[in-house]
């Protein structure tokens, strides 16, 4: 007599024969996309079938390739499982693009197998198409110098992909170092002469394009370093001066842009909670659609306390890993918007998850999205199968390779504000375009899946109890 199995799958248009399904290899490739050092993954397969993954930008291979003598062998199609297997090498912020990579990889590999969607797996669709917003990408610094070119700059990237809302990058540090002269901040002496020479630091100009060069992310920082010490910390304080300058910023922003264009702020700066709450006390007559990552993503009860002295929306959450995380933050219900990237949170079927948690606590999701097309395919599929989803970001509006990266996409993949997820199996897309991604290669990885056999015999007791 036939298994359930095999009765299932011959009622079943497969692409392969799923059952059998067997990985047989994972490697990487570093490429420059998105303003950023982004690492795509690919899985190879016994029946010729290729997995596509990516881990967090400016993370490292090796959260994803130490996993990788725990996958050789396994079905990737029993994704939850190996999620399972895996899920516990993965840590916050950079440290979870091991596991979020080859989950997505292995969703990609599953619905290629049975020959659909990857959101179709997930509980099919909440909508058409997924909203994206905009942020300054590339930007030159010369336009940057103040909240009218900042809006004229991302206004030129919204309306060239037909966007109707974005984010702009507004710290209190930035607009120290605008103002040298100006006494804008008090605090350490040696933190403050730091943002004093943070021009020096700002992304340089490509030489070739105009455009700000790519940098590695996060930057490399000696212990002692101002942007190593997490807010409540610092001590950095605005000055009434520097909080007036910061609003005539924004103000600049919002005239520019208008009050029907949603605008979110990003990255205050590194200020504690009391000095948050004199920030956002001047932003609130601005109409903000959010206020991101004011304070750190742990700090559950700060944030409810923040939210309780201002009328503007609080988003967090690009940094955090697993439901639970998530969860601790939004119970207090200190945020009005979760902010997972698909990259750290754990994966495709981790981010629907953290969705529906965030729902059941009257909490809204938008995506961070600062990668290549594999990222994004992966953060639609999950837009689209995810109720109280808003919109994902767009970090590569001045990279115009960024959609070459990969094969077999609709040209474009977003337009009129919108990225539109194909119905094609998996992710969507075909395969990686190796001759593009050559001419893209990270500094100091020009090989492209280079073998990783260092890794296939990599062991240890893996099971957390006794």
């Amino acid at each position: 007599m036939e298994s359930m199995n095999e009765c299932l799958q011959g009622r079943i248009n497969t692409c392969s024969a799923p059952g059998g399904l067997k990985i047989t290899d994972i490697r990487f490739a570093h490429v420059k996309a998105s303003s950023m050092h982004c690492i795509l993954v690919k899985i190879d397969t016994d029946q010729g079938l290729v997995g596509m993954g990516e881990v967090r930008d400016g993370a490292s291979a090796t959260y994803a390739a130490m996993l990788k003598s725990r996958l050789i062998g396994e079905n990737p199609c029993d994704v939850d499982r190996l999620f399972r297997k895996i899920k516990q090498f993965g840590g916050p912020s950079r440290q979870g693009g091991g596991v979020s990579g080859i989950e997505m990889a292995l969703w990609d590999l599953a619905g290629k197998a049975y020959g659909v969607p990857v959101y179709r797996m997930l509980g099919g669709r909440f909508r058409e198409q997924v909203r994206v917003y905009c942020d300054l990408g590339r930007t030159p610094p010369s336009q940057r110098v103040n909240g009218t070119l900042k809006a004229r700059a991302i206004r030129e990237r919204m309306d060239r992909f037909g966007m109707k809302m974005c984010k702009v990058i507004v710290g209190m540090e930035e607009i120290q170092y605008l103002y040298p002269d100006e006494e804008l901040l008090s605090g350490p002496q040696d933190y403050i002469d730091q943002i004093l020479a943070g021009h020096e630091n700002l992304l340089k100009e490509d030489p070739v394009t105009g455009l700000a060069d790519i940098d590695d992310k996060p930057f490399k920082r000696r212990m002692e370093d101002y942007g190593m010490v997490q807010h409540p910390y610092t001590f950095i304080r605005p000055t009434e001066r520097g909080l007036d300058r910061y609003e005539e910023h924004v103000a600049q922003i919002r005239e520019e842009l208008g009050y029907r264009v949603p605008i979110a702020i990003d990255h205050l700066g590194h200020l504690g909670l009391d000095d948050a709450k004199r920030l956002l006390r001047r932003l609130e007559k601005y109409n903000l659609m959010w206020c991101e990552d004011v304070l750190p993503c742990t700090m559950a009860q700060e944030y409810r306390a923040l939210r309780d002295y201002t009328s503007t929306p609080l988003a967090c959450g690009e940094d955090l890993t697993y439901v639970e995380n998530y969860e601790a933050l939004c119970a207090p219900g200190g945020v009005a918007v979760i902010h997972p990237d698909i990259c750290s949170a754990g994966g495709i079927l981790e981010c629907k998850q953290i969705g529906n948690m965030a729902q059941k606590y009257h909490t809204a999701m938008a995506m961070h999205m600062c990668e290549t097309p594999v990222a994004a395919l992966a953060t639609g599929h999950v837009g689209l199968a995810t109720e109280n989803f808003i919109a994902m970001e767009f970090n590569a509006p001045d990279d115009d390779y960024w959609q070459d990266l990969v094969t077999g996409l609709p040209e474009p993949l977003i337009r009129d504000g919108y990225l539109h997820v194909p119905e094609a199996p998996g992710l969507g897309a075909e395969g990686f375009n190796d001759e593009v991604i050559r001419q893209h290669t990270w500094p100091g990885h020009p090989e492209i899946w280079a073998p990783t056999g260092q890794w296939d015999r990599e062991y240890s007791s893996d099971r957390l109890w006794s």
